[in-house]
């Protein structure tokens, strides 16, 4: 088997969710590529003294279920999954699928439905498990890359087994900062917003929920959000690649929405009430993933870029927003994107993707590799 695999599934167990004897730990996965990895996690799960279980999706079955799917039909199959999530104490996801785009032509009332009903089961799992969700390397990522298929291994294992304790111990400094700002300001091409931060937790994510991670977030108030935001980065959500993300935000709520589809990204946001107010923001800190690749667990993390999310906060840095929707969106500062600064509480912190602070310099590339 790779070494690579192996250190990943280590880093996974023994650091990501920390197995302990007796604990109950779920890998989903998805694509038959995953497989040497839902092995070697199986065998790490038991040398912790662990107890796992496996389960598998395919998104071209999940893609049959939904095109005629009922609501009794999705409240029962929600029933079942938080029953089984409900027994366990960890969890860990693999996503290989071979078609990121298979629910691209699911009717947006059938994925908004499935999404809202089968909101419990991903509260559960986030708020009450410890849990990592991962992607793993196969041909459709490496097309998302634009790059061959070794090489984009070569990437992933980079950045999915760097060294994570040094990432935590860096990321301090900011939550401390985070924690003490009330208002944040952010310019740049497009965009215009403020927004206030007080009293909300500040969260550091360093291999603990997701890999690869790279991110410190917290979550604006809710009614705080006001301006315009253009992100820049395309971000593929139910199937759909949407480009050209502009907001206009008033008192906390987008009340105007435009992209490459508008009549899409609007049936997304109306999801629900909460879907069209913010749940988080988040700085971006991962010296390895420095572009875009249309793949959430990768593109949040990109160094220099910041997302604010529609939809739900988490429990950790809660804002008192509700909604099955969680969209992370990205933009990135860095000068070949635009550039762009934040300012807390009217105090430059970050300029063009780099942080400008003394005691934040830790966390630009250079210093995190």
């Amino acid at each position: 088997m790779d070494e690579r695999v192996k250190k990943l599934s280590k880093l996974l167990v023994e650091y990501s969710t920390e197995i302990r004897p007796g604990e109950k730990c779920l890998i989903d996965y998805e694509g038959e590529e995953t497989g040497a990895l839902v092995r070697q996690l199986v065998k790490d799960i038991y040398a912790a003294g662990g107890m796992p279980f496996v389960t598998s999706r395919d998104s071209r079955i999940n893609r049959e279920i939904l095109l005629n799917c009922r609501k009794e039909q999705i409240e029962f199959m929600c029933e079942c999954r938080l029953k089984e999530m409900m027994g366990m104490d960890a969890y860990i996801a693999i996503r290989g699928g071979s078609n990121s785009s298979e629910l691209a032509d699911v009717p947006s009332e059938k994925l908004n439905m499935y999404n809202r009903l089968m909101d419990p089961v991903l509260e559960y799992r986030v708020n009450k498990t410890k849990w990592v969700i991962l992607r793993y390397p196969n041909p459709s990522m490496a097309q998302l890359a634009n790059t061959s298929q070794d090489a984009f291994e070569d990437f992933f294992f980079n950045v999915c087994t760097m060294d994570y304790s040094k990432m935590d111990r860096a990321m301090d400094r900011l939550v401390e900062l985070m924690e003490k700002t009330d208002r944040v300001h952010i310019t740049g091409p497009g965009t215009d917003l403020s927004f206030s931060i007080k009293g909300i937790p500040a969260i550091k994510c360093s291999g603990k929920m997701n890999i690869p991670d790279g991110e410190v977030f917290t979550a604006p108030v809710r009614d705080s959000v006001n301006g315009r935001i253009s992100y820049n980065t395309p971000s593929e959500e139910q199937g759909f690649t949407y480009e050209n993300i502009v907001f206009e935000i008033r008192d906390g709520k987008i009340v105007k929405a435009e992209s490459n589809n508008n009549e899409r990204i609007n049936a997304l946001l109306d999801t629900d009430e909460g879907a069209r107010y913010f749940g988080e923001f988040a700085l971006g800190v991962n010296p390895y993933v420095m572009n875009p690749m249309k793949d959430t667990l990768f593109d949040e993390k990109i160094s220099g870029s910041f997302h604010l999310t529609p939809g739900m906060a988490y429990e950790e840095a809660p804002n008192g927003n509700s909604s099955s929707v969680h969209w992370d969106l990205v933009m990135i500062q860095r000068p070949e994107y635009g550039g762009g600064e934040i300012r807390f509480d009217d105090v430059l912190i970050r300029k063009d993707g780099l942080f400008v602070l003394p005691e934040l310099e830790c966390l630009n590339p250079e210093n995190l590799k």
